[in-house]
């Protein structure tokens, strides 16, 4: 069986990317922000190509008082964090996964590995199972964003254990990435991001619960 193509969605991309030279300037001041942020420094980031913008920032762009805001948190909770980059990417990908959103998994998935993750760990979580093999921390990090996610909340103990590890902010910094990628995964399936050209579906569908 094929396995289809990300770049050539069911309905097409929903919002389609706004030319540069065509930008509102509410709209060029959003994108001034994200070309200008840390984001761009990240190679392979859509704020790092020259042209439309990209990703979840081209959905932004619709809302740019929002979209400035939103764009502003993300800087914070990706490179002020006090969760080491590891870490911060593991939940990123755990929520992209519980979210299935292909975009996101395909641009966090290669940073978590580039930041010392296991490959191993990366399979195990876009197949829906909990890894085998984690070190102490990545597995707090894994379990307690991936119960957040799955039932609205941390049990006593799941919460014990990231506070004794990571402390008041740290918690607060794993449920900021928690939250934070869930909007981003939201604007990114409800507009069809598509991968680049070519490149297929990195996550599997999982059953459906209940």
């Amino acid at each position: 069986m094929t396995t289809p193509k990300a770049d050539k969605p069911a309905a097409g991309q929903r919002f389609k990317q706004i030319p540069p030279e065509n930008l509102t300037p509410e709209q060029r001041v959003l994108a001034d922000a994200i070309r200008s942020g840390p984001r761009s420094a990240v190679k392979n980031s859509a704020a790092a190509k020259p042209g439309p913008l990209g990703g979840p920032f081209n959905v932004w762009l619709r809302s740019p008082g929002i979209g400035n805001l939103i764009q502003s948190l993300g800087a914070e909770i990706r490179f002020r964090s006090t969760l080491p980059p590891k870490l911060n990417e593991l939940a990123i990908i755990v929520t992209a996964r519980q979210w299935t959103s292909q975009y996101e998994w395909f641009a966090h998935h290669r940073l978590a590995l580039e930041a010392g993750l296991d490959p191993a760990i990366g399979a195990d979580i876009a197949r829906g199972r909990r890894p085998a093999k984690m070190s102490e921390d990545e597995a707090i990090v894994h379990d307690f964003s991936r119960e957040l996610h799955e039932t609205q909340g941390v049990s006593d103990a799941t919460y014990q254990t990231a506070l004794d590890r990571f402390g008041e902010r740290g918690v607060m910094d794993l449920i900021a990435v928690n939250g934070y990628y869930v909007l981003v995964s939201m604007c990114l399936n409800v507009d069809r991001t598509p991968l680049p050209e070519g490149v297929s579906l990195p996550l599997p569908p999982l059953p459906r619960r209940g």
